[in-house]
């Protein structure tokens, strides 16, 4: 899995498939289901830490499911489409409204599954419909507002929803300006976030009224490595792998952070990034 997730950690997975269409995935869900196969689903693996262990589930890597069509101010995309991707063919359709996710490494599932977001944007406030797979192995499609969404929250979380497709509503404006703000962001996130190396995003969830970077700085342990794994120098919210690191130095780094936050600050950080294929107590 190491080949696959951005952080450049993970042991084998028993099972690995990478459908191209809907079709494709919907085979493969309702054959796991059908013989009792656990499944989980993998886009551009940018905020998960794999398990040196490996995975013994089904893993669906869905990179390779990525259409993108622009219907009038609307957007038509597969969940394996990179955002990216889907924000630069706004940008050349002159639509605006997305602006804020060109940065974020994952892909559109990931963003929906997660509700992701980036300078005061959040996926939930431009998508409108969803179609997913059920744990039934059904096809079935939800208006936004009936999606659960909340802070890195959604139903396809609460449901093990599968994320097929969705509808993104934009509005027309100046693919011009459209462009700059996407490169403007682009940058600022170059300027402020350790890109260069490999990372899992973003680790923490932010407490209310805090932010996660600073307390990691005040409680010493900006640049504290653990085996190849380092409190980032640029962003203290990040941690990289700069020396081959494991998931088990991630994991070690992780709750040391946790534990001295907590004995200077009083607060519990909850991570952001997702662990798969650790056994209990082990996160």
């Amino acid at each position: 899995m190491a080949e696959f997730t951005y952080t450049l950690t993970g042991g084998y997975a028993e099972y690995l498939a990478r459908p191209k269409n809907q079709a494709e995935l919907e085979y493969l869900v309702q054959r796991a289901i059908a013989y009792k196969i656990p499944y989980l689903l993998l886009g551009n693996a940018s905020n998960v830490i794999v398990s040196d262990d490996g995975l013994s589930e089904l893993v669906i890597i869905m990179t390779d499911f990525s259409q993108i069509e622009v219907k009038g101010s609307q957007i038509i995309a597969s969940a394996g489409a990179k955002l990216k991707d889907v924000t630069l063919a706004a940008g050349k359709s002159g639509l605006t409204g997305i602006e804020f996710a060109c940065g974020i490494p994952g892909t559109l599932g990931g963003a929906i599954f997660m509700n992701a977001g980036a300078y005061g944007g959040e996926i939930s406030s431009v998508i409108s419909r969803i179609r997913a797979i059920n744990s039934a192995g059904k096809i079935v499609e939800y208006e936004a507002n009936d999606f659960h969404f909340g802070y890195r929250q959604s139903r396809a979380q609460e449901e093990n929803l599968v994320v097929v497709q969705a509808v993104i509503n934009l509005v027309p404006g100046d693919p011009e300006k459209i462009i700059q703000l996407m490169d403007e962001l682009n940058e600022r996130r170059a300027a402020r976030q350790p890109l260069e190396l490999p990372s899992c995003g973003s680790v923490f969830r932010r407490p209310p009224g805090h932010f996660v970077g600073p307390m990691i700085q005040e409680s010493g342990l900006q640049g504290k490595q653990i085996g190849g794994a380092q409190v980032s120098k640029k962003h203290a919210g990040f941690i990289v792998n700069i020396d081959h690191a494991t998931a088990g130095d991630y994991v070690a780094l992780i709750h040391l952070i946790q534990k001295t936050v907590f004995e200077k600050f009083g607060i519990h950080l909850k991570p952001e990034v997702r662990f798969l294929g650790f056994k209990d107590g082990e996160v």
